[in-house]
């Protein structure tokens, strides 16, 4: 069973007597802008336009959506953004921080709706969580769960071998090194040795898992970063070839064939985006939408890859699931 709920009420807006003034004559244009490649998000994707049909908005008959993907290549951001916002839009996604920077530096001047994982108030994307502007959407902050994803992670592997972390500070450096930060500390509590590794290329990424084998590492916590999602299946590859216990950020990886994951869930938070885009083709103004945040994150496991790495569940971690892959 997985428990979702986000804070403030999803409630329908009352339909405006006119569509925003954006919109044109016929079906409204949605810009899409994704860190991510569309075939490893397509989960997430199709959670957008289920929340697009909750407000009336079925895609390819209420509404078009022009996607533009950067493949995990942040560099290409910018150029995709200029492209995009040149077309006639009603609104634009960004999916994921570099993407909704980049819609901002692009000078986007129609409502924009985002899901990011820094506090997008320092990041200076909205004025205030519930009085946001012409930006809002969710901040899928569980970033901040880095130290409680590795306490999981040792209470699965419990050894005195070092734990290795993944991290991606090519964008984000500030946030990246809390991250770092707030991981070690833990490690430290839990008397176990930290090894890090930062990766922002497959190179960099195959390079990483060498170095986490040649210092024995038992175990890997990937931080939460749209480059990571969209080379999901390539980090899962190498955690299995090398027999090492891996947790991440969202549910798709261990569904994947990695051990486990905690942190809230993204294909709800994509339906929430969905929502708010609809409610705003529907005449609502993104200042009156606050900013969301999950409240509930889910533990799930992949108990067939525990046992392939002959590990034991715990009975606290069995309790403590919301969800258990057989």
């Amino acid at each position: 069973m997985k428990r979702r709920d986000f804070i403030a009420g999803l409630g329908m807006t009352a339909v405006a007597p006119h569509l925003a003034s954006a919109q044109r004559a016929g079906s409204p244009v949605i810009g899409f802008i994704s860190t991510r490649s569309p075939e490893e998000a397509t989960p997430h994707t199709n959670a957008f336009r289920r929340g697009l049909e909750e407000m009336g908005y079925p895609e390819g008959r209420g509404v078009t959506v022009e996607y533009r993907w950067a493949n995990g290549d942040y560099g290409r951001l910018p150029s995709l953004a200029a492209d995009l916002l040149s077309r006639p839009l009603s609104l634009v996604v960004g999916a994921g921080d570099p993407a909704a920077q980049a819609a901002k530096a692009a000078g986007v001047t129609i409502p924009l709706v985002f899901v990011v994982g820094h506090d997008p108030v320092h990041a200076g994307l909205v004025a205030s969580m519930n009085r946001p502007g012409k930006a809002t959407g969710v901040n899928f902050f569980t970033g901040e769960l880095g130290s409680k994803r590795l306490e999981l992670l040792c209470a699965m592997a419990p050894s005195t071998r070092p734990v290795g972390l993944f991290l991606n500070s090519r964008f984000g450096i500030e946030s990246a090194e809390q991250h770092r930060k707030a991981v070690e500390a833990a490690a430290k509590t839990l008397g176990r040795e930290l090894v890090v590794q930062d990766a922002a290329t497959d190179p960099e990424i195959e390079t990483g898992f060498d170095a986490l084998v040649k210092a024995s590492v038992g175990g890997l916590v990937v931080q939460n970063d749209p480059f990571f999602d969209s080379r999901r299946n390539q980090i899962i590859a190498l955690s299995s070839r090398h027999r090492m216990p891996m947790i991440a950020h969202i549910r798709e990886y261990p569904a994947d064939g990695a051990l486990m994951s905690y942190g809230a869930s993204l294909s709800d938070t994509y339906r929430q985006v969905g929502v708010y885009a609809g409610k705003i083709l529907r005449g609502a103004q993104p200042d009156d939408l606050p900013v969301l945040r999950p409240t509930k994150f889910e533990l799930v496991v992949n108990i067939q890859v525990a046992k392939a790495l002959g590990l034991s569940v715990p009975q606290s971690i069995l309790v403590a699931s919301d969800e258990l892959i057989e």
